[in-house]
């Protein structure tokens, strides 16, 4: 069986100005490589899960991925079940309305039922090797479409 270990991140310039903003995602595979791209208007939460998607997309069916993300967004949504309620609530949250992001959380979902995924949270911006590639080149993602030589 094949195994993975692999880093995520997100990343959307200017992230609290309002409506969608220019955004990169990247997925990074310790001992393998690494994958990115650019999405011209998303939010932050979007682009954490598509690096997840991306991520799992590169990976067999049936495979082991041990999966790092400093976004408690894309974490807690597996570790505490979140899945569950949204589905006995017809993908309402505990408020009553419609989950945000419902057409990545369900195709993450599948590509995770698919496969034996350990998720794991990591601190951002602490050192951690991988972690900052993963958000290196998410943020290079955006600056290369967006044109910013800096």
């Amino acid at each position: 069986m094949a195994q993975y270990r692999v880093y995520t991140d997100g990343a959307c310039q200017n992230n609290q100005a309002p409506g969608g903003q220019p955004g990169g995602w990247a997925c990074v595979f310790v001992d393998g490589p690494s994958f990115s791209g650019f999405v011209a208007k998303t939010t932050n939460n979007r682009m954490e899960l598509t690096g997840a998607v991306e991520a799992l997309k590169h990976t067999e069916s049936g495979s082991q991925v041990s999966l790092y993300c400093d976004s408690a967004y894309v974490i807690n949504a597996f570790k505490q079940k979140w899945f569950d309620g949204w589905q006995r609530r017809g993908w309402k949250n505990a408020k009553g309305q419609p989950v945000e992001n419902q057409d990545l959380w369900r195709e993450l979902k599948k590509l995770a039922d698919e496969r034996q995924v350990e998720w794991i949270k990591v601190k951002g911006h602490a050192g951690n090797r991988y972690n900052e590639m993963a958000d290196k080149l998410a943020v290079d993602a955006i600056r290369v479409a967006i044109g910013d030589n800096r």
